[in-house]
């Protein structure tokens, strides 16, 4: 059997990526989660332990061996130093365990969730084709406001470290637009017709 197809699906944070990813899965796609592999990986006993352990202290690592994710959080939110050592521990990891189910994929076509793919080649380069969904800024952060209890500026902060808006519409060869007022079946509507066209030469 050929490669299957490997479509990058990436959006801000409150853009409804997670949405589009289910959608996607239910219309027989198999879906590689980056953030799940990478959340693997900071587990008890996962691979990424020992060295951030290594890197950081052991007061990163929690009682129950896994990383504790909020003291990370915390460390590296304002270092970008801090954020560029930890990334080079566990986006390796999350890159080769990709790589494997992608290889040992049977399915026609594989979805890659990737929250940075725009913020990195690594991630670009494992790609046939980048999928976007796109919201407003104010739209993001109002979900994010309402998902997660955050206040404004923490929704605000999150949004400057990731990608902005402009430069993942740039990157993008299908945008899914889930701005506000877009209900899921009209969501469903947009993610299947992108679907049944996702092999077709890009203009």
């Amino acid at each position: 059997m050929s490669r299957p197809l490997r479509i990058g699906l990436t959006g801000g944070i409150g853009s409804g990526k997670s949405t589009v990813a289910a959608m996607l899965a239910a219309l027989g796609a198999e879906v590689i989660d980056a953030d799940a592999i990478a959340r693997a990986v900071t587990a008890p006993g996962g691979s990424a332990i020992e060295p951030i352990r290594q890197a950081f202290g052991p007061e990163v690592i929690d009682d129950q061996g896994a990383l504790d994710r909020a003291r990370m959080r915390a460390l590296v939110f304002g270092d970008a130093g801090a954020r560029a050592r930890l990334e080079a521990i566990v986006h390796p990891l999350v890159r080769a365990e990709i790589d494997r189910r992608v290889a040992a994929s049977t399915a026609d076509t594989v979805v890659l969730d990737l929250p940075l793919l725009v913020e990195s080649a690594a991630w670009r380069q494992r790609c046939d084709r980048v999928w976007v969904v796109d919201c407003a800024p104010e739209t993001q952060i109002e979900r994010v406001m309402a998902r997660n209890g955050w206040p404004r500026e923490q929704v605000q902060a999150v949004l400057a470290a990731q990608a902005d808006r402009a430069t993942r519409l740039a990157a993008a060869d299908v945008v899914i637009d889930n701005d506000a007022g877009t209900d899921l079946a009209t969501l469903r509507e947009r993610v299947a017709r992108a679907w049944a066209a996702r092999r077709m030469p890009l203009s």
